[in-house]
C-alpha cells in the first residue's frame, strides 16, 4: 500500500487527459468495495480517457483482487487508514460507496480541496405492504431482494411497513418463499451466502434479539450464517429499526393506515431506495408522491437499479449525485462551455462597446429580448 501511495499514485495524478468539450474529470477517487464496482454492472467505467485512482474502504475482498486495467487504475487496498492517506491527494473528483458517519469524513477531505463528491450512503430501507395485494406475490419477491447477496446491499428493505392483518397474511407466505429458494434447512443452501465479516456478523446476531422472531433466528458464529429471519412486535427505539441492518434480517413494523404509514416514512431520514406493494395503483402513487427517497420501485424490489436507463443515488442522509449509464457520464465529466467565434464583423460586435448611444442601447435590448434566436453579440 504505501509503495502505491508513494511511487504509483503520482503516476496517475500528473497525467492529463481528456477532450475539450465535455472532458472527463481526470483524477479520480472511487472508495468502494471491489466487487461492487466492477462485477455489479453500474455503469462506472468513465468517460474518455480518464485515469481513476479506486480503493477500497473495505478488507474483505482482498485475497482474490486483480486489477484487470493495471494502466487505468492504481488500486489501494486497505480500511480507514489508507482511505485517510489517500484523501490527502488532491483529486478531481471522489465517489464514496459507504455509510453516513464515513461519508461525512469523506466529504470534509474533499472539501479542503474544494472537489465535487458522489456519496452513495447506507440507510433504513421502507417497504410498505399495502392490505389490497397478493400476499404470496409480495412475499415472494420481499424475500429474494432482503436475502440476495444475504441482504448485503444497499438498496435492500429494511423494514416492512403494513396492518397487523396483513401481517398475518404475510408471515406464511414468506416462510414458504425461504422454503422453496433456500430448502427445508437454509444453511446449507448453495444460493445463501455468508456475512462478510466476524464484527458484522456479531452486530447482526445482537439485532436478532429485538422484537420476537416469526421465521428463522438461528445463527452459527464459526460459518457467520444468519438465516433468514422476520421479526415482528418491534418497537422503534429498539437497535434493529435505528441502523441499517445489512443482513437477511426483516422487521415487520405495524400501522393502521396509508396515512400512517406515509408518516412513519416521512419522520425519518430520506432512505436510498423506497418500495411500495399493491394492487391498487393509487396507493403506489400515494407513497410515491408523499415521501422522498433516492429511488423508488412499486410492486417489485430493486429492479430500478438495473437499468441503465434510470439514475442511481441518494438524497439527504442517503447520498448525492447519481450515475448508471449515460449519467455516470454526466457525473464524472465536466460539461464545459465552449464558443468559438470567428475573428470578422466587427463592426456589428461594436454595439457592445460604449459609449452607449440610444440607438445602441435599443439594439442590444432587443438582442436580449429575443428568446428564439440564438444572438451572441453579448
Amino acid at each position: 500500500m504505501e509503495k502505491v501511495l508513494a511511487e504509483v499514485l503520482p503516476r496517475y495524478l500528473d497525467q492529463p487527459c481528456g477532450g475539450p468539450h465535455c472532458p472527463p474529470h481526470p483524477h479520480q477517487a472511487h472508495l468502494e468495495p471491489w466487487q461492487l464496482w466492477v462485477q455489479a454492472g453500474k455503469g462506472e467505467w468513465r468517460p474518455g480517457q480518464a485515469r481513476v485512482a479506486s480503493g477500497l474502504s473495505s478488507r474483505g475482498s482482498q485475497r482474490s483482487l486483480r486489477c484487470p486495467l493495471q494502466s487505468c487504475f492504481a488500486v489501494v487496498l486497505g480500511g480507514p487508514e489508507e482511505t485517510q492517506q489517500l484523501l490527502e491527494n488532491k483529486f478531481d473528483y471522489i465517489f464514496f460507496t459507504g455509510s453516513p458517519r464515513v461519508g461525512k469524513i469523506i466529504m470534509a477531505a474533499a472539501a479542503k480541496h474544494l472537489t465535487p463528491v458522489t456519496l452513495e450512503l447506507g440507510g433504513k430501507n421502507p417497504c410498505y405492504v399495502d392490505d389490497d395485494c397478493d400476499p404470496q406475490t409480495v412475499a415472494n419477491r420481499v424475500v429474494w431482494f432482503r436475502c440476495f447477496n444475504t441482504g448485503q446491499t444497499c438498496v435492500a428493505p429494511d423494514y416492512v411497513l403494513c396492518s397487523r392483518e396483513t401481517q398475518e397474511r404475510l408471515l406464511p407466505t414468506m416462510q414458504s418463499a425461504i422454503t422453496r429458494f433456500y430448502g427445508e434447512d437454509p444453511k446449507s443452501s448453495p444460493d445463501l451466502g455468508r456475512i462478510i465479516g466476524e464484527k458484522q456478523f456479531r452486530r447482526l446476531q445482537g439485532l436478532l434479539g429485538c422484537g420476537h422472531v416469526a421465521i428463522g433466528g438461528q445463527s452459527d458464529e464459526s460459518e457467520r450464517y444468519i438465516a433468514p429471519t422476520v421479526l415482528v412486535d418491534v418497537q422503534e427505539t429498539e437497535p434493529v429499526m435505528q441502523e441499517e441492518i445489512f443482513g437477511p434480517i426483516l422487521p415487520i413494523v405495524n400501522v393502521r393506515s396509508l396515512d400512517e404509514a406515509v408518516d412513519f416514512i416521512t419522520r425519518r431520514e430520506k432512505p436510498l431506495a423506497l418500495y411500495a406493494f399493491s394492487n391498487n395503483s393509487q396507493v403506489i402513487k400515494r407513497v410515491l408522491t408523499g415521501t422522498s427517497s433516492g429511488g423508488f420501485c412499486g410492486n417489485d424490489g430493486f429492479m430500478h437499479m438495473t437499468l441503465t436507463t434510470l439514475p442511481f443515488g441518494g438524497v439527504g442522509a442517503s447520498g448525492m449525485g447519481r450515475y448508471h449509464g449515460k449519467f455516470s457520464f454526466d457525473t464524472f465529466s465536466h460539461h464545459r462551455a465552449c464558443l468559438l467565434r470567428a475573428p470578422g464583423m466587427e463592426k456589428i460586435y461594436a454595439i457592445r462597446y460604449p459609449p452607449y448611444s440610444p440607438r445602441n442601447q435599443r439594439l442590444l435590448l432587443a438582442a436580449m429580448e429575443t428568446r428564439s434566436c440564438s444572438c451572441t453579440l453579448l
